[in-house]
């Protein structure tokens, strides 16, 4: 189920997790080759996909929301 960006944070490690609509989470990480998302790197990019759609598998899986990060 597509869901909307609304926000991020960086897990422990400091990678970057997009906070979806829905109350999931979801890491959108910059990993070439295997995923190319080098607007993660800056947070003019990052503020650019606000809203963008993501494909939420929690959410396809019916699972309840992720509970808030805390840093």
């Amino acid at each position: 189920m597509k869901q909307p960006i609304v926000g991020y944070h960086q897990d422990e490690e400091a990678h970057w997790v997009a906070k979806l609509k829905c109350g999931h989470n979801q890491h959108v990480r910059h990993t070439p080759p295997w995923i190319n998302r080098p607007w993660v790197i800056t947070a003019e990019g990052r503020d650019e996909h606000l809203g963008a759609m993501l494909d939420c598998k929690k959410c396809d899986q019916g699972l309840p929301p992720d509970r808030p990060a805390y840093r």
